[in-house]
C-alpha cells in the first residue's frame, strides 16, 4: 500500500517520538510546556536591538509574563571566535522564563548557537516572521516561507539535539488553508508553541495594515500545541479583545510595548515615569548599548519631542548612560510643567475618543504609536524625526551586512517607525 506524501516520514527525521521523548525525558512538551512558563498571557515580542535585558526587566515590572531576547543571528551567535555572542547574550537569574530567538538557514549552525545557552533560557524560538531586506539578502525570517523542507529541517535539528524545546513565530499566507498547512508542517517539526502574526510578509513599515486575527483563530483550531497571537495589539483591553477572537493562549506584543512598556498592566502612566525606570535599570542592573537606550527615549518620547524640539537634539547627542539620565530629567521637567498646565487636568477613566476611535491622550502618557495610511510627504518628514535622528551626527551608519548576517534595525516582526496619516480602527 502506498503511504500518500503528505504523511510519509522525511527523511531528515532521525527519531521517532518516541524516541525523542527518551532521549530528553524532562523536557516538557506542548501545555505542558506552557504550564512550565506559568501559562503566560501578556509576551513581550523579539525584537531586533529592542528586547535586551534592560528592557525585559522593565516590561517584567509591568505585568509582562513571558519575554523573547532580540532575534540572534544564529552563525555568528554559534562562532566562539566573534565578538557577536559577548557583545548580544545578556540574561540575569531573575530573567526568567525566557524565550531566546534566532534567525537562520543552517541546522547545524542552529544547534550550535542554541546549545550556547540552552542552560539560561526555557526554550529556543526559530524566527520565520522577519520581513526586512536584510532577511531576504541572508534567506532567514519570512523568506524562507517558499522552503518547507528547509524550515522543517532546522525545527527537527533543534527537536533532535537540543536539551529545550522548540518553538518558532510565523506569518501567514494570503491563502488560509495554506497557512494551516504552514503551521501543522511547523508543528510535525517539533515546535512545541507557535506565534501566528497575522499579517502577511508584505505587510510591513507603510504597508502594514491589520492582522487578520481569523487566520490566527484557524491555525489555533488545526493544531495541538500553544499558540500565541501577534497584532493589532493597541491598548490593554485589546489583550482580551485578542483572546476572545482567537483563542489563543497569550497574546505578544511588539511595538505597542516600545511606545507603552506598562501596556500589559492596564495603568495610563506618563512617560517619563517609565523612562527613569528604564534608565535607572540600565545604569545599576543591566549596563545597555546606548544606540539601544536612544531608541528606546525616542519611542518613549515620541509625541514630546515634536513640542520641544531642543530636547531632541540633546537626546541625539547622548553617548552615555548618565548623558541619557541627564537628557530623561529635563524633558521630565517640561512634561510635568506641560502637564500642570493641562486644563482640565488629565482623568485617565474618563478619555476622549477622536473621530477614528482612537484615545486622545495627552503627549505625556504612554500610548500606542499608531499605523497610518501612507503618504509620501508626511513619511519622509517623520522618518527623518524619528529614525534618523536617533544616531548621532559624528556617527556613521553601520556597514551592510553581508549575506546571511542578521542587522540591526527596526524589528523583525514589524516594529519599525511608522509614517503618519491614520490607519484604519483595529476590530
Amino acid at each position: 500500500m502506498t503511504v500518500p506524501a503528505e504523511e510519509r516520514r522525511p527523511a531528515h527525521f532521525t527519531l521517532t517520538e518516541d524516541e525523542v521523548a527518551a532521549k530528553f525525558p524532562n523536557r516538557a512538551r506542548g501545555y505542558e510546556l506552557l504550564r512550565r512558563l506559568g501559562s503566560p498571557r501578556h509576551i513581550v515580542a523579539p525584537m531586533v536591538d529592542q528586547s535586551e535585558l534592560a528592557w525585559r526587566i522593565l516590561s517584567r515590572r509591568y505585568d509582562a509574563h513571558l519575554c523573547y531576547t532580540p532575534m540572534f543571528h544564529a552563525r555568528m551567535f554559534g562562532d566562539e571566535k566573534a565578538k557577536y555572542f559577548r557583545e548580544h547574550w545578556q540574561t540575569s537569574p531573575e530573567d526568567r522564563p525566557l524565550v531566546v530567538q534566532f534567525c537562520a538557514n543552517d541546522p547545524d549552525a542552529l544547534l550550535a548557537a542554541a546549545r550556547r545557552i540552552e542552560d539560561a533560557a526555557d526554550a529556543v524560538d526559530l524566527n520565520l516572521g522577519c520581513p526586512q531586506h536584510i532577511a531576504r539578502r541572508g534567506h532567514y525570517g519570512s523568506f524562507l516561507m517558499e522552503d518547507w523542507d528547509l524550515i522543517s529541517r532546522l525545527i527537527r535539528r533543534l527537536h533532535e539535539g537540543l536539551a529545550i524545546p522548540v518553538t518558532a513565530k510565523i506569518r501567514v499566507y494570503p491563502d488560509v488553508a495554506k497557512t494551516v498547512a504552514y503551521a501543522r508542517m511547523v508543528e510535525a517539526a517539533g515546535a512545541q508553541i507557535i506565534t501566528v502574526h497575522g499579517r502577511l510578509r508584505e505587510q510591513k513599515g507603510h504597508k502594514t495594515g491589520l492582522a487578520d486575527w481569523a487566520q490566527i483563530r484557524a491555525v489555533k483550531d488545526a493544531v495541538k500545541v500553544p499558540v500565541f497571537a501577534n497584532g493589532n495589539i493597541l491598548y490593554y483591553e485589546d489583550i482580551q479583545r485578542c483572546i476572545d477572537a482567537t483563542h489563543a493562549d497569550g497574546v505578544m506584543s511588539a511595538e505597542t510595548n516600545l511606545y507603552n512598556p506598562a501596556l500589559f498592566s492596564g495603568k495610563c502612566l506618563p512617560t517619563w515615569q517609565l523612562a527613569e525606570e528604564y534608565m535607572d535599570i540600565c545604569r545599576t542592573i543591566a549596563p545597555t548599548n546606548p544606540s539601544y537606550i536612544r531608541g528606546h527615549l525616542f519611542k518613549l518620547f515620541r509625541y514630546s519631542l515634536p513640542i520641544h524640539t531642543d530636547l531632541r537634539q540633546q537626546l541625539v547627542e547622548a553617548r552615555t548612560a548618565d548623558d541619557f539620565a541627564a537628557v530623561v530629567a529635563a524633558i521630565k521637567t517640561r512634561l510635568v510643567a506641560d502637564a500642570a498646565a493641562q486644563s482640565p487636568p488629565f482623568d485617565p477613566d474618563c478619555v476622549e475618543v477622536d473621530e477614528f476611535g482612537y484615545r486622545k491622550y495627552p503627549h505625556w502618557i504612554c500610548q500606542p504609536a499608531l499605523r497610518f495610511e501612507h503618504d509620501k510627504n508626511c513619511s519622509q518628514s517623520k522618518r527623518l524625526l524619528n529614525e534618523a535622528e536617533q544616531k548621532p551626527p559624528a556617527e556613521q551608519p553601520a556597514p551592510e551586512l553581508s549575506s546571511g548576517e542578521a542587522g540591526s534595525g527596526p524589528s523583525a516582526d514589524g516594529a519599525e517607525p511608522d509614517c503618519d496619516a491614520k490607519r484604519q480602527k483595529t476590530s
